[in-house]
């Protein structure tokens, strides 16, 4: 962990959400619109171009303090396919368990015993800075009356003062204090915690430091309004649909999430459909149809020649702006490519969300072998805690009255849907701890085209989980024992991930650092970070 003692001056974030842009609501969805123009006639290679000079709108200035001790809460688990690789602060879930479908992602004993710390290093800093005099203590127990008389100490200080003390706190303890005074209903508490953040976060620090500008706002939001509201009380400019396509470039190309959605998808559709003359893929988040590229061009090298391929591409008509246009770019794009194969390709498209898909706009014909495709998508759909027509299990009902020969899934492997606000709290700062780690390996901390990407497609879904409520939280992510349980309700059975299908995915993340790996579990595979579980894939019928 690098880490420095230079002072700083405050992140200063200014940003606004339209809760009718969902570009950035999942890092997962948008692709760039130019990633396979160099496949046309040479297989499947892709080469990548980095867009230079991007507009830089969220500011601070460099890293300052380094925080060396973690907020240290690990939970072994037999079930854990990386649990066995050693130890991290923000690894060793036990999310991979059948049953560990709604359980909260910390254990309480590890919250209470690092609050504890956390409140003993507050009273020792400050007792240093305000002498013995202050040391009001309750006689029972020897500790401070009030967290916020504490936090209202702290936030007395001026800046340089702060700046002197800051090398002496832990960020992500002051983070999680912060939370649970907010869940607490403590106040006075939050404010002075926050106080102390602004002076310790960074978008171009360590990992950690930008995180943490993150969450904050996230706090700052929930704080100032709710639902819709939220994204009103934040003041940046939205990014051009260029730039935005550039920022998903960027984390496409140094984070293997979306890769690994793609190869394992189309190794197992590849795989079902090997004598099929006939296929028709149902995708319920196209995007810019990069993966069915992928496809194309692995099914016209088949023996005996391609079959006819039909694609129906769903997504949400506000997804134009970072297409910069409708999925008739997608259908024109997929089709000339194929052309450029020799396959038979027809598009169809359904522009609209899919909690408005009725069987009617999918076109299944007779004949056709059927693939159905859930890449990231269906943690945005609401369930029955959110409404009760529950699209995301209707969506499933519906699927499976198609009989598809196999639907994909691919979700991060997160625990953020029916949480309560503090336990999701502190899931999304263990899953985004690893995130900006797995980010930090491939970037420079001062490059600001990855301030940009992390800000306009990461940050967003941060904020979102930790301000928002009800319908407006759209980010509502689950384990896979939970989508288990609902591909099982719903009909379908899991279709095991084959020793091909592993070879291809461990074969595309050569392309990667050696932190990442991943493994088969219960016939899925999970792509993890270090020893945290990142996201999983698994198959249907």
């Amino acid at each position: 962990m690098r880490t420095s003692r230079k002072r700083q001056t405050p992140a200063t974030i200014h940003r606004s959400y339209d809760e009718n842009d969902p570009f950035c609501l999942s890092h997962f969805q948008i692709l760039d619109n130019n990633a396979c123009s160099d496949m046309v006639g040479h297989g499947t290679d892709v080469s990548f171009q980095i867009y230079e000079d991007q507009v830089f709108t969220l500011e601070s200035s460099t890293a300052a303090a380094g925080f060396d001790s973690p907020y240290d809460v690990s939970i072994s688990s037999s079930k854990s396919p990386f649990s066995q690789h050693g130890s991290q602060s923000y690894m060793s879930y036990p999310h991979h368990s059948h049953d560990n479908t709604y359980g909260p992602p910390f254990s309480g004993s590890s919250v209470v015993d690092d609050s504890k710390k956390l409140k003993r290093k507050l009273q020792e800093l400050e007792l240093s800075l305000l002498g013995p005099e202050s040391d009001t203590i309750d006689s029972c127990n020897g500790c401070f009356i009030t967290g916020a008389h504490q936090a209202a100490s702290l936030a007395s200080f001026n800046c340089d003062q702060l700046v002197d003390v800051i090398p002496n706190l832990d960020l992500k303890q002051i983070l999680v204090a912060c939370g649970q005074a907010l869940n607490d209903g403590d106040m006075l508490t939050v404010a002075g915690l926050m106080h102390v953040l602004e002076k310790m976060v960074s978008v171009s620090g360590e990992p950690i430091q930008r995180l943490g500008a993150y969450v904050l706002e996230g706090l700052r939001a929930r704080l100032e309004s709710s639902g819709s509201n939220i994204y009103k009380a934040l003041k940046c400019e939205e990014p051009t649909s260029s730039e935005l396509m550039s920022y998903m470039h960027i984390l496409f190309r140094i984070c293997p999430y979306w890769k690994f959605a793609y190869t394992s998808g189309n190794a197992v559709i590849k795989e079902v459909m090997e004598y099929e003359q006939k296929i028709h893929i149902i995708d319920f988040q196209i995007a810019q149809g990069t993966q069915w590229m992928f496809l194309i061009a692995a099914l016209a090298k088949r023996p005996g020649g391609p079959p006819s391929i039909r694609v129906t591409g769903i997504d949400d008509s506000q997804s134009n702006h970072a297409r910069g246009g409708g999925l008739d770019i997608v259908g024109q794009r997929l089709s000339e490519f194929a052309r450029s194969y020799n396959v038979p390709f027809e598009f169809h498209d359904a522009a609209m969300s899919g909690c408005e898909i009725q069987p009617e706009h999918l076109k299944v014909q007779p004949g056709e072998a059927l693939a159905v495709n859930f890449p990231y998508v269906l943690h945005h759909m609401p369930d029955e805690s959110v409404s009760i027509c529950n699209h995301r299990d209707r969506l499933l009902r519906l699927v499976k009255s198609l009989s598809p020969k196999v639907v994909t899934l691919a979700e991060q492997e997160s625990n953020t849907n029916t949480s309560p606000f503090f336990s999701r709290y502190l899931e999304t700062l263990d899953y985004y701890s690893a995130m900006f780690e797995s980010i930090d390996i491939a970037c420079p901390r001062d490059d600001k085209q990855r301030i940009n990407a992390e800000q306009h497609c990461m940050a967003r879904d941060i904020v979102n989980m930790i301000a928002c409520e009800g319908p407006e939280r759209v980010e509502r992510h689950e384990l896979l024992g939970k989508w288990r349980s609902r591909f099982t309700m719903a009909g379908f059975s899991q279709y095991p991930s084959s020793s091909s299908v592993i070879m291809a995915v461990r074969d595309m993340l050569k392309e990667y650092h050696n932190n990442y790996r991943v493994e088969e579990m219960d016939g899925a595979l999970y792509l993890g970070w270090v020893n945290r579980a990142m996201s999983t894939c698994s198959a249907w019928r």
